[in-house]
């Protein structure tokens, strides 16, 4: 044994065969590793030198470890590995997991939602460039009292302010299509909710949810698309606006830019179209119908359907008294009586003389950018006159006459155009008659062939042979199939003889003929050959009516205007008219030859049913082709007024340039000269008239005789037959 050191402890062991390295275990006999003791569950572990461990408990591991029983106690039944024991669902729970996956969802939704914004909101120009674009620019036309005549341009109608309306005007836009208008910061989220659920109750959108500024940025900036991408960019746009304008400015905005059908964009353009009058001076029950009509504007406007028109103000008028802009008893006294007529504005036949008038702004200004006032030569008083005579005509002997068409013109003896009618009803057909439409002027045409012949020399006491004539196999008749044989020129004309006019025209030439017209005012192409004698070349009734005024004024062109001065809506003229025209085209001692020829036509010719109230008169009637045109122009030495009637297929009717046309002529005429001196045409005699016997044809004294008389001519023709 070895002695043992002091404070050292010291352990016998044994090493056995089986121990040793590379040992061959007997047979039956068990290695300690191979079978190791049971141990405790959290007993401590000390190696051996034998490659066992020896399990230790001590103080350490003698404390209860979570989840498990206290030594000397009953175990409990062990749970399977890795399963957690589940608590039952409690009420609060329930809502504590179904916020936490709202939560959730709402977080991605908002991400989602941002997402999207964001995609479109880069397709967008950058904000430094966005700009309220300007609004189109009006046309106001005014006649000579600045009577409203018409608006014209883009929009229909002049920008007005807030300030102008009644106050009832923009609230009832506010209580029907945005409430809370004056609430939200662009896009109403209230309003989205509650749409949002009113479809989901009904399982279809039941209405739109854009608020007037969402609305306003529609217009102003995007399409009418309706996409996703759209609405996500009105809305940005809505909340744009209103950072960068006020409440006010925006539903200004929106008053004076929004359709209200019939190609009308703005609060004035559309109270001027329906109800012919200013949006400043709408009623209460006019302003409810034009709010309610912006849900659809084709159907609800004023023209539209009298039941939907009605149910819609009323829902208007209700909504302004829900929302306390108006009192219950004003919105039943606004509101329209079930048998009452929606009564709305019906355009008259200024609008012709409107549409004329848009036509001729870019030869005086160009594009026009701003609104402006066109002042008018237009007497109001005179163009109702007008309007009103053609509709009697047409209303009183149109089925009978077989017509259905007319037109009208007047105009001082300077070429200032006081009255224009270019059809019946401007609603029903906006073809204007008097100054678009060509038509074959008939006889009317004539006196240019006499102006030919007077400045070749001929006087109207010439005498020429009513009868039958062949110009290069050309044989012209009169219009009753007679001849009347031997004539002076001024009867001739008179009594509108066709024969006598073309065998003048043939002397003195188809070119002089074109020639004379041109210079009195015909624009329209002429071509020179023998038929022009009859009026066969076809010619606006405008320039036909001012190619008279020389007549009447002494023989000094004119030009047919209309305008008289241009200005901004602040003032700054931008056109102001200065005489103009060509100076004189007719020697005075022709003039009076004219006037006298033409005086004797409306005395005992084709025109003597006209009647002017002991007025000088003179003038021509004209009737072509089948009768398919009939009209009259007559003048005195104050105005000149042309009437055309007929239809607009060309079928023929039973009219002459002497009937109606002429009583038109003097109905209007009448009404024009009232309270106006009578004065005699340029170079009139001191004689009141000629009478019949002194339009005969009479044998002169040879020395006073023209050396060279129309009857010469016709036996140079004809070979003395």
């Amino acid at each position: 044994m070895r002695k043992k050191n002091a404070g050292a402890l010291f352990m016998d062991f044994q090493i056995s065969p089986d121990d040793r390295v590379g040992a061959t275990p007997k047979k039956g006999s068990r290695s300690p590793r191979s079978a190791p003791a049971k141990v405790a569950r959290g007993a401590r572990v000390e190696p051996g030198f034998d490659d066992s461990a020896v399990y230790v408990d001590d103080e350490r591991t003698s404390r209860t470890p979570k989840g498990k029983q206290p030594r000397g106690r009953a175990p409990k039944a062990k749970r399977g590995r890795g399963r957690r024991e589940r608590k039952p669902l409690t009420f609060f729970g329930v809502i504590w997991k179904l916020i936490s996956w709202l939560f959730i969802l709402g977080v991605w939704a908002g991400v989602a939602a941002a997402g999207v914004i964001i995609y479109y909101a880069v397709q967008l120009p950058s904000s430094e460039t966005w700009k309220v674009p300007d609004r189109a620019a009006n046309i106001r036309i005014v006649a000579a009292n600045n009577q409203l005549i018409s608006n014209r341009g883009k929009s229909g109608g002049e920008a007005v302010s807030l300030r102008e309306l009644p106050y009832y005007v923009p609230a009832a836009f506010v209580a029907i299509e945005d409430r809370r208008f004056y609430d939200h910061f662009g896009v109403d989220v209230v309003g989205l909710a509650s749409v949002a659920l009113e479809s989901i109750q009904a399982g279809e959108v039941t209405r739109g949810a854009s608020t007037i500024t969402q609305q306003v940025a529609k217009n102003l900036f995007l399409t009418p698309d309706q996409t996703l991408g759209r609405k996500v960019q009105e809305a940005l746009l809505a909340i744009w606006l209103e950072q960068n304008y006020s409440k006010d400015d925006i539903l200004e905005l929106y008053l004076n830019r929004m359709y209200f059908g019939h190609e009308r964009y703005g609060i004035e353009a559309a109270a001027q179209f329906y109800f012919g009058k200013s949006a400043r001076n709408l009623s209460l029950s006019e302003a409810a119908i034009l709010a309610g009509s912006l849900q659809a504007p084709s159907r609800l406007n004023p023209q539209g359907k009298p039941d939907l028109i009605k149910a819609r103000q009323t829902l208007v008028l209700n909504a302004m008294a829900k929302e306390g802009y108006i009192s219950g008893n004003e919105s039943k006294a606004a509101a329209i009586d079930p048998n009452q007529t929606i009564r709305t504005k019906v355009v008259g036949g200024e609008s012709y003389v409107a549409d004329w008038v848009e036509s001729l702004m870019t030869a005086y200004l160009g594009d026009v950018k701003e609104d402006v006032i066109v002042h008018t030569t237009i007497n109001w008083d005179l163009q109702k006159e007008a309007e009103f005579v053609i509709k009697e005509a047409v209303a009183k002997y149109g089925a009978e006459k077989g017509f259905s068409q007319g037109a009208m013109v007047a105009m001082d003896v300077d070429g200032s155009v006081r009255a224009l009618v270019g059809g019946v009803d401007y609603q029903k057909s906006q073809f204007n008659r008097a100054v678009t439409a060509r038509r074959q002027p008939g006889s009317t045409f004539k006196p240019f062939v006499y102006l030919a012949g007077m400045e070749k020399g001929y006087t109207p006491d010439t005498v020429a042979n009513d009868g039958p004539i062949d110009i290069n196999g050309w044989q012209p008749q009169n219009s009753d199939g007679k001849y009347g044989g031997e004539m002076t020129l001024r009867t001739a004309l008179a009594l509108s003889r066709n024969t006598v006019s073309a065998l003048l025209a043939n002397d003195v030439g188809p070119d002089k003929v074109v020639e004379a017209a041109m210079r009195m005012g015909i624009s329209s192409p002429l071509q020179a050959v023998p038929s022009i004698a009859l009026g066969t070349q076809e010619v606006s009734l405008l320039e036909l009516t001012a190619a008279y005024a020389p007549f009447a004024n002494g023989g000094i062109g004119v030009i047919a205007n209309v305008i008289t001065r241009i200005e901004t809506a602040d003032g700054k003229v931008l056109y102001d008219a200065v005489a103009a025209g060509p100076g004189r085209v007719i020697e005075p001692n022709i003039v009076a030859e004219m006037n006298d020829m033409l005086h004797a036509a409306v005395e005992i010719g084709t025109g003597k049913r006209a009647q002017l109230n002991g007025w000088p008169m003179a003038g021509k009637t004209g009737t072509s082709q089948k009768a398919r045109d009939a009209l009259f122009v007559g003048y005195t030495s104050r105005m000149v007024a042309g009437v055309w009637l007929g239809n607009d297929d060309d079928v023929g009717t039973k009219l002459s340039g002497g009937n109606v046309p002429v009583d038109i002529w003097s109905q209007f005429m009448t009404k024009a000269h009232e309270g106006i001196p009578v004065a005699d045409l340029p170079g009139a005699t001191s004689e009141p008239g000629l009478d019949q016997a002194q339009l005969q044809p009479m044998e002169q004294p040879a020395a006073e005789r023209p050396q060279r008389t129309l009857v010469d001519l016709l036996g140079d023709i004809f070979g003395g037959n």
